[in-house]
């Protein structure tokens, strides 16, 4: 999955608002105004952060050599995909998922009871 890819998907996911805080070469994409992604590029090539459960962030760096340790984030609880080809699209898009559920669950509740109002709950949360 590369960077056109991967933008669009995140974009897709439920009230997924795409800014620029820290400038043009790197889109922040939140929910309810709370971060899931950071898309970035260096030397052409994508560069995604995503949350993650610390176990599995540690487990997707030992899988991936295209997984690092998030840059300029949590070390943690956030995780760099390069996104060269490597990582199956799948996968990528497991990550995604992921990330926006963590946050989602994250949210107050009244938030999650307004995103479940519009939107079916497979897509707020994949883990349901």
């Amino acid at each position: 999955m590369d960077y056109e890819k991967s933008k669009r998907y995140l974009l897709a996911k439920p009230e997924a608002e795409e800014c620029y805080p820290f400038g043009p070469e790197a889109a922040v994409f939140k929910v309810m105004n709370k971060v899931y992604a950071i898309l970035g590029e260096e030397n052409g090539i994508g560069r995604l952060n995503l949350k993650c459960d610390p176990i599995e962030a540690i487990q997707l760096r030992d899988v991936f050599e295209s997984v690092i340790p998030g840059y300029h984030m949590n070390k943690k609880h956030w995780n760099t995909l390069i996104l060269d080809g490597s990582i199956p699209s799948g996968e990528v898009q497991r990550q995604i998922d992921n990330s926006f559920g963590l946050i989602y669950k994250g949210l107050k509740k009244t938030e999650r009871s307004y995103l479940e109002r519009l939107h079916p709950l497979d897509q707020l949360n994949p883990e349901r």
